[in-house]
């Protein structure tokens, strides 16, 4: 885990203002050197500070406008198995390990409902699933964000 000081943060909020800035605008914005710039990105985006950069392709600009979450009950010791299946459906673009009565929440992102239940059949197919439960997402209406966490 990253600790993250009063630079860190700044260069991150900066980012977060125009995620396309160049190290020599950041730079000259925000009042540092480009070296410093630059190694603070290459260290930020080593560790676990900076998602990667195609979490900011939206799904609707590629055909798959509809969003569904599952949850996912698993048989633990073919968890690794789990995941590596999981991990090869490409309409999931996120999955996680929660506590409570269900094991992963999966994201996808689909065509329409008939591909979300094409999806959902592949998932039920992994090793060491269970039983599934897909809710499909109305509307978002808080993106992601962390823009707030950052002091300015």
């Amino acid at each position: 885990m990253t600790t993250l000081d009063t630079t860190d943060r700044r260069v991150l909020a900066a980012l977060d203002d125009d995620p396309r800035a160049t190290v020599a605008q950041l730079a000259m914005d925000l009042g540092l050197a480009r070296g410093t710039v630059q190694a603070r990105l290459h260290r930020l985006a080593s560790g676990s500070a900076l998602r990667p950069h195609s979490t900011r392709v939206t799904t609707e600009a590629l055909g798959l406008p509809m969003r569904a979450l599952v949850t996912a009950d698993v048989e633990q010791d073919e968890f690794d198995d789990l995941v590596a299946d999981v991990s090869r459906i490409p309409e999931v673009v996120e999955c996680v390990g929660i506590s409570g009565d269900s094991d992963l929440l999966i994201q996808i992102a689909a065509r329409d409902a008939d591909h979300v239940y094409d999806i959902t059949q592949r998932i039920t197919r992994c090793r060491g699933i269970r039983r599934t439960s897909t809710s499909i997402v109305l509307r978002e209406l808080l993106a992601y964000r962390t823009a707030h966490l950052l002091p300015r």
